[in-house]
């Protein structure tokens, strides 16, 4: 099981480093000193970030020299929060950070700046800095989002009715990068072109009242995609993230409109596969899911900035992306990638 690392338990292991050797440690491992990668998400408590800590972990185990820390925004995308964060672990010191990026310009700003100047290396997971900003970290890993985005509008297009079809986009927040790139790549998708908005191409149009934005707050997402399913003609809800079905009450809130979702009526596509998302999934209360590879995001990510801290080896690439997979009702148990 992973052990999460909070500030304040790192701050007192910097402690024991600088009084002495704990309990625990000889005089050989304090020769050998660690090196300490920070892993940030959008939100602290999500399983898609734990499972790129894990593969943080899972990568130190090879080396034997690096510490993994997990840290992020309490419960929801909070780009103020992140950015305290990132500067806590500035204060302290760390070798590393790995961050999922919740809005490239404020954080560029805010710390990534100073991350710069005290030789702090950056590598970008799941959501990348903006293209302007890119000389603040090493490489991003992870999807590509515009891609990622063609492939859940594709989805929709599956199950689109005769006629003028409605679609209600749900994301996190208007300023985050891989979300606002999954969104143009569904309008691609649909529209056949780039638009800022459907209006009628191909047979599209955008609900009125969406994009909805979740803040990554699960209760409010859930409560979105009700009003949605209660709608007497429900636009087809994709999701450009878990969102609503990260949400432990999902399966019940959401059970009352299974035949609705089972026959058609109701379509709901979701990003993400992840284990509670693939029991709705299973209980037919989500129509198709395209999941990630977060896992690997976290591995990489702290291979390559090992290499960096280790050997001053720049990543080979500016991108290392990361392909998807498809769940449906009918694969749903075989859908588990790492």
């Amino acid at each position: 099981m992973s052990f999460h690392y909070s500030i304040s338990a790192f701050l007192l292991a910097c402690a024991l480093n600088i009084t002495g050797l704990s309990a625990t440690e000889t005089s050989h491992d304090a020769a050998k000193k660690k090196l300490n990668i920070v892993v940030i998400g959008k939100t602290k408590n999500d399983s898609f970030y734990e499972q790129s800590f894990d593969g943080c972990q899972k990568f130190a185990q090879t080396v034997g020299d690096i510490n993994c820390i997990y840290d992020g925004p309490q419960d929801f995308q909070n780009i103020r929060s992140q950015a305290y964060i990132i500067e806590s672990y500035l204060k302290i010191g760390v070798d590393g950070l790995l961050i999922s990026i919740t809005d490239s310009s404020f954080l560029v700003n805010r710390v990534l700046k100073q991350a710069k100047e005290a030789k702090i290396p950056v590598i970008t997971f799941d959501s990348d800095l903006l293209a302007k900003d890119k000389a603040y970290r090493l490489a991003y890993v992870g999807t590509n989002n515009f891609d990622y985005g063609v492939a859940l509008g594709n989805q929709a297009k599956a199950f689109k009715k005769a006629g003028e079809t409605q679609i209600c986009i749900q994301s996190g927040h208007d300023t985050t990068p891989n979300l606002n790139a999954r969104i143009d790549g569904v309008r691609y998708a649909l529209a056949g072109t780039h638009v800022t908005r459907l209006q009628g191409e191909n047979g599209w149009t955008e609900y009125s009242r969406c994009p909805f934005y979740t803040l990554g707050k699960r209760e409010h997402a859930v409560r979105q995609l009700e009003y949605i399913l209660n709608l007497e003609h429900p636009p087809t809800f994709l999701a450009v993230a878990g969102f609503a079905q990260f949400s432990p009450d999902y399966i019940k809130r959401i059970k009352p409109y299974g035949a609705q979702i089972k026959s058609g009526k109701a379509v709901i596509i979701s990003a993400d596969a992840e284990e509670i998302q693939l029991k709705a999934l299973g209980a037919h209360l989500s129509n198709i899911n395209i999941g990630q590879k977060p896992f690997e995001m976290g591995r990489l990510g702290t291979e390559l900035l090992y290499q960096y801290l280790t050997q001053n080896q720049l990543p080979e690439k500016d991108i290392y992306y990361q392909d998807f997979y498809y769940c449906t009702p009918e694969n749903v148990n075989e859908c588990v990638v790492k």
